[in-house]
């Protein structure tokens, strides 16, 4: 189950980093309660998470998903570049993710 919270955790965290850049510094008032509500989430989530899994690990696979998430849905949707070298570097942090899954105790 920890393993669940965590990868919802950083679904929340790609939700309020996205939400935060339509919140345009808080003067969006939706998109502003929309990043409060997905930060609270995302927090609480890995808080539960790493209840079992090692610290290090779910914070490392946390920031990866929040940071490809990002990544990517700004590659999608706000025109941010889509080059070789992101993707082999997005896919370098995917494989670093599934590694520190694939090590860990839990």
């Amino acid at each position: 189950m920890a393993w669940i919270y965590l990868f919802a955790a950083g679904v929340f965290e790609v939700v309020w980093v996205v939400a935060m850049k339509y919140a345009q510094g808080f003067t969006k008032p939706v998109a502003s309660v929309v990043m409060i509500i997905g930060m609270i989430f995302s927090v609480g989530l890995l808080g539960g998470a790493v209840k079992t899994i090692p610290l290090g690990t779910g914070y490392a696979i946390w920031t990866g998903i929040g940071a490809v998430g990002a990544v990517t849905y700004g590659m999608m949707f706000f025109g941010e570049p889509v080059t070789a070298l992101r993707l082999i570097f997005i896919a370098m942090i995917v494989i670093g993710l599934i590694g520190l899954k694939i090590v860990s105790a839990h």
